[in-house]
């Protein structure tokens, strides 16, 4: 794994041949998805926008974990949450996204124990500190967080709490980048891929997207001039014609990824078919529980009915997620959707498109 050289990531003159760099290879047009909602902020945060040729757009793309999370799922949350003797545990985004009929915030101020913590962990330890009461995590998250959530899972069965359980809301990138390549998204010329997901997963489980799609990858870290170089990486490789992994982020992204953490999803969870909030079913692209582990399944131990429900009228979160959109294209951006009011999750979220356009511009 490469050495981390923080200074490389604070000369100018590198990032000014970068630029030079892609403006040399920009001499067509190519739309380039970044599949990472931290990847999103960051090219809004620093104007990265404004830094490349007018000839390169850059489309978000369904890496947002908690923008992703089906309305159902949403609401079998928040109903679970509003049972007696019930602590919900969730990471704080996921406390403002609207469901169908209100959020898990507006149930807390009903009523319901519903608390934001940083960590699975956490909530083990509450469950730990209330053996009269169920614990109910919200498992929201990419391949990134599943495994600390498989390993507090392995943690409260050998602690013996069976009053801890998980609502699997898991999903899985490569199955929703075939959906992109296949025609359900924007059609595009190069992939950011995720820098986070593919320091577990590594390169192996993108290697379809060369070989069947020919279409360009590059994974890149999340420092303004990584970006850089991956968009430059891409584009060398379409005027090659040349299509491959390029790995940009060598110092956090091995190979094979990360061993232990693989085993650890494998050992607990396997791939199941489920559904993306505003973009539908897609086979084996989420994680439940394994039969020896579905005591901790919360969808199994509370299996609560919710009536089925639409996506909010004129929301384009699903486009938005897709590439199909830009968020400004939206007639909620910016006027009934804000981070204040939001009307869908792109609003919400911290890697979601809509709040990164909102905060930063739609120039940025």
């Amino acid at each position: 794994m490469a050495q981390f050289d923080p200074d490389r990531f604070r000369d100018p003159a590198l990032a000014a041949g970068l630029v030079a760099r892609i403006a040399r290879l920009a001499g067509r047009p190519a739309a380039l998805m970044e599949v990472c909602g931290t990847h999103t902020m960051a090219i809004a945060q620093h104007g990265i926008r404004g830094l490349i040729p007018a000839s390169i757009t850059l489309l978000s793309g369904p890496g947002c974990p908690v923008c992703v999370t089906a309305l159902a799922d949403i609401d079998r949350m928040i109903a679970i949450a509003s049972l007696d003797g019930v602590i919900t545990a969730t990471f704080g985004d996921m406390v403002r996204v609207p469901g169908s009929a209100g959020s898990l915030g507006r149930a807390k101020a009903g009523g319901a124990d519903v608390r934001t913590v940083y960590s699975p962990l956490d909530a083990l330890a509450i469950a730990a500190a209330n053996p009269g009461r169920q614990v109910v995590f919200a498992g929201v998250g990419f391949e990134t967080t599943a495994p600390t959530i498989a390993a507090t899972v392995l943690e409260a069965e050998r602690d013996g709490l069976g009053n801890f359980s998980v609502y699997p809301a898991f999903k899985l990138v490569p199955p929703a980048l075939e959906a992109v390549l296949s025609g359900a998204g924007a059609a595009v010329d190069g992939l950011l891929l995720p820098g986070h997901v593919s320091a577990i997963i590594g390169t192996g489980p993108y290697r379809f997207i060369a070989e069947r799609y020919r279409t360009p990858c590059a994974i890149a870290g999340f420092e303004p001039l990584d970006i850089l170089e991956a968009i430059a990486l891409l584009l060398e490789q379409r005027e090659s014609g040349r299509t491959g992994i390029a790995n940009e982020y060598r110092r956090g992204v091995p190979e094979a990824g990360n061993p232990e953490a693989l085993r650890l999803l494998d050992r607990v969870f396997q791939p199941v078919d489920a559904v993306w909030r505003a973009v539908g079913a897609l086979p084996r692209s989420g994680l439940g529980f394994r039969e020896p582990y579905a005591a901790f399944d919360a969808s199994r131990k509370f299996p609560v009915t919710v009536v089925p429900a639409p996506e909010p009228e004129g929301c384009r979160c699903g486009q938005v997620m897709m590439g199909l959109a830009r968020p400004d294209q939206c007639g909620h951006f910016g006027t009934s959707c804000t981070p204040s009011r939001p009307v869908g999750p792109c609003m919400v979220s911290s890697e979601g498109a809509c709040a990164a356009w909102y905060k930063y511009g739609v120039a940025a």
